[in-house]
């Protein structure tokens, strides 16, 4: 926050916005600062703010920020209104000097919901839902695109040619309303979202487990496995169920998959496309391909050669997709739950070798426990007193959340200010991205300050708000990232998303903001290579060792390396 952001968040502000600012402004320095000669047209500038109000609203406008300047128009107005209906030649000014002071501190109290609206302009500024429900499928997609193509982050930065993927998509949208076909429509627009590759884009009010015909229809069967693709491009199980068509024809755990429904193993893995959720990094493609390659409609028979690990013989079968309840899918999927969100995100102890060990699960603001980095201080004097000889902090499977505690957290681990993020949106007035100064977030020096080495674990999950730590503590000398993966290469900014409301009551939602280092370039989310996030300074080889030790013995292999880099 500085005066500087203060007048540069005018910006933010939409022109009736503006304009009722600048009453509210008026009227409250006139009756705390009354000029000699009173004008009878200044009684009607409060209700000209009232009329504005309702226009404002009228044109869709009823973000917090709006609201802030409404309620505040209608408290001028309501309390001005007796000179509106029984005039008065000249303002009245109170003679005691009492009442005098009380004026001008009623006046400078009103102001300041303006100076506090001001400074989160930015944050709660006015980004309209394009409502596009009543359309056909191809006209909504059109203006999606369209709308897309001007407000998206990181068009330039993915190298997003807007007009091939209308060319693309158009004809398609066009096929599925002409023949009212609502399942072409759903897998088109879910296709387009993926063709972006962000993992913060979302169809907010699709759960694919409950309700969707089409994430059934295509994928409601399985075979009982789940698999993964070593570094070599070997695809081996990771995952059997116990009397599933896969097990009762002899596949074992850590089997390598030589042949899958007339495709070679590694063929299939790489040509699987279906997920839950959206993905901005071909790492984070990969780990979906591995849990929805063994995925098939329902009663599909497909041929299968395998080859177990405890012997050289090549195995055929015949499997037929059995509804298992997306069992295999789910055993596979870290969520989230209220439990989570009910105890602190934190949680840690001193290892048996002597290290600190912290896990923190998420940032999200939704967590009914309060203030979780006084829980992070606790566990770091806790690690101090003890003199560990080192610090492990685990952030696999972070979704994210907030950037604020990310980077209070980060602050216990620098001993001089730091750059966080400075925040981008798209200003709807100047057809640019421009930086919200009021929304410059730093990382400060906190007490206990931990000056010993650490190692941070990631993966492909370590998402959004998740990714700042090790972003922003990367390359400092005592700092090792360690995971198979990068993370998940989408650190955009949330705050207002652009919302769009597609036909058969789709709601979509994107980023509206991006994240800029130091030298105000975008940092974090993945660009054109399907590249991102926090590269890790170890990268752990998923091979055949690798994989026995994680898959097959179940080791924390990452926790091992961050011993291994801890005692060098």
């Amino acid at each position: 926050m500085s005066v500087y952001g203060l007048f540069d968040s005018v910006k933010w502000l939409t022109p009736l916005e503006i304009i009722l600012c600048l009453i509210n402004l008026t009227v409250l320095v006139r009756y705390a600062i009354p000029a000699a000669k009173h004008y009878r047209w200044f009684d009607f500038v409060p209700s000209l703010g009232v009329i504005i109000s309702i226009a404002s609203v009228l044109y869709g406008d009823t973000t917090l920020l709006a609201i802030v300047f409404y309620s505040l128009t209608l408290i001028i107005f309501l309390s001005t209104l007796k000179r509106l209906l029984k005039p008065k030649p000249k303002l009245a000014f109170p003679k005691r000097k009492v009442l005098k002071v009380i004026r001008v501190v009623v006046c400078v109290i009103g102001i300041v919901p303006i100076v506090i609206a001001l400074m989160n302009a930015g944050v709660l500024r006015y980004n309209p839902t394009s409502d596009l429900s009543g359309m056909s499928y191809s006209k909504a997609f059109l203006k999606m695109n369209e709308r897309l193509s001007k407000e998206y982050p990181f068009g330039e930065w993915k190298h997003i040619n807007w007009d091939d993927l209308r060319n693309k998509y158009e004809p398609i949208f066009t096929k599925a309303e002409k023949d009212n076909d609502k399942d072409l429509y759903y897998k088109t627009l879910r296709d387009y979202l993926l063709s972006i590759g962000d993992g913060h884009i979302k169809i907010a009010n699709d759960n694919v487990y409950e309700n969707n015909k089409v994430f059934k229809d295509e994928v409601g069967g399985g075979y009982g496995i789940s698999t993964v693709q070593l570094d070599d491009g070997k695809v081996r199980v990771s995952l059997v169920l116990e009397g599933s068509p896969a097990a009762q024809n002899g596949m074992k755990l850590g089997a390598e998959i030589v042949s899958w429904d007339g495709k070679t193993g590694k063929e299939a893995f790489e040509q699987t496309t279906w997920s839950e959720s959206n993905m901005a990094t071909n790492e984070v493609k990969a780990y979906y391909q591995g849990r929805f390659m063994a995925r098939a409609p329902i009663g599909k028979q497909i041929e299968v050669t395998f080859k177990n690990r405890d012997d050289d013989k090549l195995n055929k079968a015949t499997l037929v997709a059995y509804d298992d309840q997306f069992e295999t899918l789910k055993q596979t999927k870290v969520k989230m739950t209220q439990e989570d969100l009910d105890v602190s995100p934190i949680e840690g102890d001193i290892t048996k070798d002597g290290f600190g060990y912290v896990k923190i699960k998420h940032f999200l603001p939704k967590s009914t426990f309060t203030a979780p980095e006084k829980s992070f201080a606790e566990k770091l004097k806790q690690f101090q007193d003890n003199k560990v000889k080192g610090l492990i902090i685990d952030l696999r499977d972070n979704p994210g959340g907030e950037d604020a505690l990310a980077a209070t957290i980060a602050g216990y681990f620098v001993n001089e200010t730091k750059h966080y993020e400075y925040v981008s949106y798209y200003n709807r007035y100047t057809g640019k991205f421009e930086i919200n100064h009021n929304e410059v977030v730093k990382v400060n020096p906190m007490q206990p300050y931990f000056d010993g080495n650490i190692a941070i674990l990631i993966n492909s999950r370590t998402g959004s708000s998740g990714e700042g730590i090790p972003l922003v503590l990367k390359g400092l000398p005592n700092v090792r990232i360690i995971g198979f993966t990068s993370t998940a290469g989408s650190f955009g900014i949330v705050g207002q998303p652009i919302e769009i409301h597609m036909p058969d009551n789709y709601i979509l939602k994107f980023p509206d903001g991006r994240s800029l280092n130091k030298d105000k370039v975008i940092q974090g989310d993945a660009d054109y290579t399907r590249q991102g996030g926090a590269v890790p300074d170890i990268k752990i080889p998923l091979n055949e060792q690798m994989f026995t030790e994680k898959y097959i013995d179940g080791q924390d292999v990452e926790m091992s390396y961050a011993i291994a880099a801890l005692k060098k």
